[in-house]
């Protein structure tokens, strides 16, 4: 089986155990059938933008040239500070791109990758977004109507409970179960002051909390996980080999070390197995 073309991050599918769909250009390969075999992956030199597709020395902002990443909306500040939209104020690089991404329903969360973190996410990528962080649990907390005022909270909450996740220590294995409904109980009580700031001003119904919600278990297909991560580097090793043991998050885990998909797209790679 050989596959080439411009990398994708990989899709997924929460079954009982996620599975993963490697993606290169129109290309779609199964990627849980190949853990436990060695596979190749070989890059060939050539770069292009994921929006123009021009050729570029330099994948920006995980798969962008560097003129796109000054004009697109998707690689504007806000998007990594979502609380420093500036929409309101007439600036928006896309303001038609901003209403189908960020003035939609969007989720304040707990997640459990290397321990608890607080994220947000539009509510159309639930449970995409904890599968590409490596979450074995999360839990919803607020709704709001927009990507700003989710924000806004998660930059309240992340005073109490961080908001990045240890990348190594999430490879390393699963992290312990976490009582979810305590962690966000102690979290808005020790918020409360913050919180009610926010409300009144924005309003009651600018974010409402997620009730009769259970705490979702994810499994990912790993059969062997790496005592030291080594993270592996296409730039400097264009052909890498080596078993497949498992993925998780968007990164494949090898018995040579572990590789970022995420991080080389629209590298041009063929994936030999």
């Amino acid at each position: 089986m050989e596959i080439s073309g411009n990398l994708r991050k990989m899709t997924s599918r929460l079954d009982s155990v996620v599975n993963y769909f490697w993606r290169i250009q129109d290309d779609e390969q199964a990627m849980n059938p190949l853990i436990g075999q060695s596979i190749q992956l070989h890059f060939n030199g050539e770069i292009n933008c994921m929006e123009c597709g021009r050729k570029t020395k330099k994948s920006y902002s995980q798969g962008y040239c560097f003129p796109c990443t000054q004009k697109l909306a998707a690689c504007d500040i806000c998007i990594v500070r979502p609380e420093k939209c500036h929409f309101d104020e007439g600036t928006c690089r896309e303001p038609e791109w901003a209403q189908g991404h960020c003035f939609q329903p969007h989720i304040v969360y707990l997640a459990n990758t290397s321990g608890v973190k607080v994220g947000i996410t539009r509510q159309t990528q639930i449970p995409t977004r904890w599968i590409d962080q490596g979450a074995t649990q999360a839990l919803p907390i607020f709704q709001g109507q927009n990507r700003k005022f989710v924000g806004l909270v998660e930059h309240i909450l992340k005073d109490q409970v961080a908001d990045k996740t240890d990348w190594r220590r999430m490879l390393k294995g699963n992290a312990d179960d976490i009582d979810l409904f305590s962690v966000r109980d102690q979290i808005l009580g020790d918020s409360k002051t913050e919180l009610l700031q926010f409300f009144a001003s924005h309003g009651s119904d600018a974010i409402v909390p997620v009730t009769d919600v259970e705490i979702l278990k994810l499994q990912f297909p790993v059969k062997q996980f790496p005592e030291k991560v080594k993270p592996l580097n296409l730039d400097k090793t264009p052909t890498i080999e080596g078993v497949l043991q498992g993925i998780k998050g968007q990164y494949l885990i090898l018995d040579c070390g572990v590789l970022n998909i995420r991080k080389y797209a629209g590298y041009q790679v063929s994936l030999r197995a």
